[in-house]
């Protein structure tokens, strides 16, 4: 089943203009539709999937932020890159909040990121809702994974959400309730993909950073500040995530059908060097103070 928003998640705006349509690759092989808000400039997924039916798109072996299998060439990169952004996440946690706090990490997938934070000092818990993906993580992290983020009073110093939010079917709902828990002045981190990049511009409907339905937003720096006035939230920093201009052109690659690596890194470089510009990474990380 589908549902058809009327109005923008983000500022309620009722005019809409076609942007593009894009395949499914990963599971159903579905098209959808984007839109974009003629009022903030977010564009989302519309139709969509109804919340309930959400789930079905998140069934493959492929979805290794899921599964944590490295089955594939793809997914093999991508664990050894994790391993050095969990240590990047950590000094920017560290940096912060000058050194260990309350932490909870918002779709924690399979549980890494916690599970290095706990050793680095931090009180870190995490939230998954995904069913597999949790028990890897409570495998990981025991008696650290929060059924519901309504069962832990917090305050948090950081709340982080690292390539979540574009997930989230409730995304007013879901906001606001990391905000109640939120210390005064802690931090919402927030990674999102950036359709704004050189990477996206170049794959078009093939650029794996729309991921359809699985992403149900897709923000740039335009559409970021009115989600940031909308929540009463003040954007502080806006930092870039430059492994992802590579390892998202390497899926764009294979949904094409090339799987051509060379060129998948030679589009990374591209998107990285006209981005040192704009600051139009593939993906950014959005730091908003309380």
């Amino acid at each position: 089943m589908y549902e058809k928003l009327e109005e923008c998640p983000v500022c309620k705006h009722s005019q809409f203009t076609n942007y593009l349509i894009c395949d499914d690759h990963s599971v159903s092989g579905e098209s959808f539709a984007l839109v974009k808000c003629d009022k903030c400039s977010l564009v989302f997924t519309n139709p969509r999937p109804e919340q309930s039916s959400l789930p079905d798109y998140y069934q493959s072996d492929q979805y290794i932020s899921h599964t944590d299998k490295g089955n594939s060439l793809i997914n093999f990169i991508y664990k050894l890159v994790r391993k050095y952004t969990i240590t990047r996440k950590i000094k920017l946690i560290d940096k912060l909040n000058r050194g260990s706090g309350s932490l909870l990490d918002y779709g924690c997938g399979t549980g890494d990121f916690i599970k290095a934070a706990n050793k680095k000092g931090w009180h870190a818990y995490g939230y998954e809702p995904d069913k597999d993906a949790k028990n890897i993580a409570s495998a990981k992290n025991p008696d650290k994974i929060l059924d519901k983020i309504e069962n832990h009073n917090g305050p948090f110093d950081i709340i982080t959400a690292w390539h979540v939010i574009e997930h989230v079917s409730e995304l007013n709902k879901t906001i606001k309730n990391l905000k109640k828990i939120l210390a005064p002045d802690g931090h919402l981190i927030i990674a999102l993909p950036n359709h704004k990049s050189y990477d996206a511009a170049y794959y078009k409907e093939f650029w794996a950073g729309y991921d359809v339905p699985r992403h149900l937003y897709h923000f740039d720096q335009e559409s970021i500040k009115s989600f940031a006035s909308k929540f009463k939230l003040r954007l502080i920093h806006t930092l870039p995530m430059k492994f992802d201009s590579f390892y998202v052109s390497m899926l764009s690659e294979k949904y094409r059908g090339n799987g051509n690596l060379f060129n998948a890194m030679k589009t990374g470089l591209k998107s990285n060097k006209k981005a040192s510009k704009t600051n139009d990474y593939s993906s950014l990380i959005y730091i908003f103070q309380k």
